[in-house]
């Protein structure tokens, strides 16, 4: 069976997971070249318009029935995206924040390179778990800090840094743990 090329890639929530990976340097832009309080709040607004467009793009897919499965990989690809962008933006303003950066990184590689291993052995994980929506929330809550607060005091930061940190390796755990059961689960056969 054909697909329809323009309802798998141009359907409205993909065209919305486009549009938040536009997003991505017009905040770094604004970010990294903040001078003022105002600057950092544009930067900021960027960002909302940014999950905003995220809050939407399944709602309207799964209302008018536009779900796909590149939606499917677009979406959390996106939201990657965004959240190792804001992490990186962080990192050059707040030194502790590189550690959380490198856990980020750890981690999505390991996403990867499991989810791709498991998807050429014919298996795939049926959508986001509730640990790693879990730590996607606190992620942002931890990133919506930084940028509301630009001058937030060093051991706040290196408290929320901490708190993802945390989050990412237990996120990171109970995934490992699902891949080495389905890899047990391909051995078998």
């Amino acid at each position: 069976m054909k697909k329809d090329v323009k309802k798998e890639y141009f359907s409205v929530p993909n065209l919305m997971g486009y549009f938040r990976i536009l997003l991505v340097p017009v905040y770094l832009a604004v970010y990294l070249n903040a001078e003022t309080t105002r600057d950092y709040y544009i930067a900021a607004g960027i960002m909302v318009l940014s999950f905003l467009t995220d809050l939407f793009d399944g709602k309207v897919a799964r209302r008018f029935d536009m779900v796909t499965e590149f939606g499917k990989i677009l979406d959390p690809v996106a939201d990657k995206i965004t959240q190792g962008t804001m992490a990186l933006s962080f990192s050059f303003r707040f030194p502790a924040v590189r550690v959380l950066l490198g856990i980020f990184l750890i981690k999505e590689i390991f996403m990867g390179a499991a989810g791709a291993y498991m998807m050429r052995k014919g298996r795939r994980m049926d959508g986001a778990q509730m640990h790693g929506k879990i730590c996607t929330a606190v992620l942002d809550v931890i990133m919506f800090l930084l940028l509301l607060i630009p001058d937030i005091p060093g051991g706040f930061v290196a408290v929320l840094v901490t708190v993802g940190v945390a989050v990412m390796l237990w996120s990171l755990a109970a995934y490992a743990r699902m891949y080495l059961d389905m890899w047990k689960e391909i051995k078998k056969y």
